[in-house]
């Protein structure tokens, strides 16, 4: 029994088609694939997940000696999942972030997108990686409202974009001088990355050297409301915007032990954290202390 199972027509593709995952070869998938339609064999999920990633990999053509076939190859991707619906077959988060890896590859971030918005249709919730070929596609090709859209989507879906996707809304913001946008997006930087990498550093350098950030700010504001943002948002982010105009003085420079600045000379005066996370780092004290020093803490804060 066991043996009529395992060579079963669809089991026999599956590790067939598992073996070309494995080593990249899409041509010969395809191949598999259209051998499997002429006999009749029944394809099932995994089938077509497992084709359409091979599909979506471009790189992978390289392996299979077969990089003048990448339109075909994508073509091939998308006929085969026009198929899968013909089949009634429903796909998955993984099917979707496969299509909209194809699309990408196609140069067509509106198709990318598009894909991501039919998964709602099947109940999927979308992941970080289904956005990424539209997102970066947006990018790529300068399309801010394309490219905020797909990140207004995101926020909506729950699914918080990390440092490379923040990092390339926040080049295409200083790339069409989105000074507003340049604006919240270092916040969301400092919030959720707080040490970036040096790619995103150089794009930080690049903003500030630019001409667009030497004409961009207020020239006059109320220095109270500065002052009262500057308590309220936990110390170091007043959130009024750009402040003053003018060509800025950048370097990159380090803190000792004592908190001054190598560059100024200055001290710091407080460290920049939200007030959630001020809230946070309260509770963990006070949780702390309780279980250490339960007693005296008590006495302490009565």
């Amino acid at each position: 029994m066991k043996k009529d199972s395992r060579d079963a027509p669809e089991n026999v593709l599956r590790y067939k088609l598992d073996m070309c995952s494995k080593y990249g070869q899409v041509v010969k998938a395809l191949e598999l694939y259209d051998e499997a339609r002429s006999d009749g064999v029944q394809l099932i999920l995994h089938h077509y997940n497992v084709l359409l990633y091979l599909c979506s990999s471009p790189s992978l053509l390289e392996t299979s000696g077969a990089n003048n076939l990448l339109s075909v190859v994508l073509s091939r991707g998308l006929e085969i999942y026009q198929q899968m619906i013909t089949d009634k077959v429903s796909p998955n988060e993984a099917t979707f972030t496969s299509l909209a890896r194809i699309a990408g590859a196609m140069d067509d971030p509106e198709m990318a997108f598009s894909l991501v918005k039919q998964m709602e249709d099947y109940h999927i919730a979308p992941r970080l990686r289904s956005y990424g070929p539209a997102l970066f596609g947006f990018c790529r090709k300068l399309m801010p409202e394309g490219a905020y859209e797909v990140d207004s989507h995101m926020l909506a879906s729950a699914v918080e974009p990390e440092e490379p996707e923040l990092s390339a809304l926040l080049k295409l913001s200083s790339d069409v001088k989105r000074a507003d946008k340049v604006y919240e997006l270092l916040h969301r930087l400092r919030r959720t990355v707080r040490q970036v990498s040096e790619p995103t550093a150089k794009v930080i350098e690049d903003w500030f050297n630019s001409e667009s950030a030497s004409e961009v700010g207020k020239k006059h504001w109320d220095v109270d409301k500065v002052r009262e943002g500057i308590v309220r948002r936990g110390g170091g982010w007043h959130g009024e915007g750009w402040l003053g105009s003018g060509k800025w003085r950048l370097v990159r420079t380090g803190i000792d032990d004592n908190g001054v600045c190598h560059s100024c000379a200055q001290k710091l005066v407080c460290i920049d954290i939200d007030p959630k996370e001020t809230e946070d780092f309260a509770s963990s004290l006070t949780k702390l202390a309780n279980q250490r020093v339960k007693d005296n803490f008590g006495k302490f804060r009565v």
